[in-house]
């Protein structure tokens, strides 16, 4: 029987978001995955340092990698520190992966990571299937936003009785 997606609750810690990946890619679905890490790079995680700017995610040999997590060494850290930007292996289920392959592979869709977070001790990604936005994409999302913003500010004022 397939587990539900975990939500990330408030008592979770957030320790990176990627919130340009909303702005740049439409995302399509979301599953949560594991991160295999060392352990200097699980101290620099808690010390709230993490950038998951230009991060993806491939799919290689039926097993899904996470290029360009940028985790710095860990300042306390001796010869034994990690590489900042290494490759590192992201844990999911086998169907999981098969299913994530399938989707990829039919159209221009990437894996992009959303969220880095704290679940119980434990490192999980949030890992989104994205699909690329086109310009006018982008637009019409902030032109939806302001008026939005716009009908929120005028129901105020008219609750507030301000004519403006």
């Amino acid at each position: 029987m397939a587990k539900k997606k975990k939500k990330v609750d408030e008592n979770n810690q957030v320790l990176a978001t990627n919130r340009k990946a909303r702005h740049d890619y439409q995302i399509l679905d979301t599953w949560e995955a594991g991160v295999v890490l060392l352990g200097t790079e699980i101290k620099s995680l808690r010390e709230g340092k993490a950038s998951l700017v230009d991060a993806f995610a491939i799919i290689d040999n039926g097993e899904v990698w996470l290029h360009n997590l940028h985790i710095p060494t860990y300042s306390m850290g001796s010869w034994t520190n990690h590489s900042p930007k290494r490759t590192r292996k992201l844990l999911l289920h086998r169907r999981e992966i098969d299913s994530l392959m399938g989707k990829v592979r039919d159209g221009n869709r990437t894996l992009v990571p959303l969220k880095l977070y704290l679940v119980n001790g434990r490192v999980k990604l949030e890992l989104g299937l994205a699909q690329g936005k086109q310009d006018y994409d982008k637009r019409q999302d902030i032109k939806r936003r302001t008026e939005e913003r716009e009908v929120t500010r005028e129901l105020g004022r008219r609750i507030k009785g301000i004519n403006a």
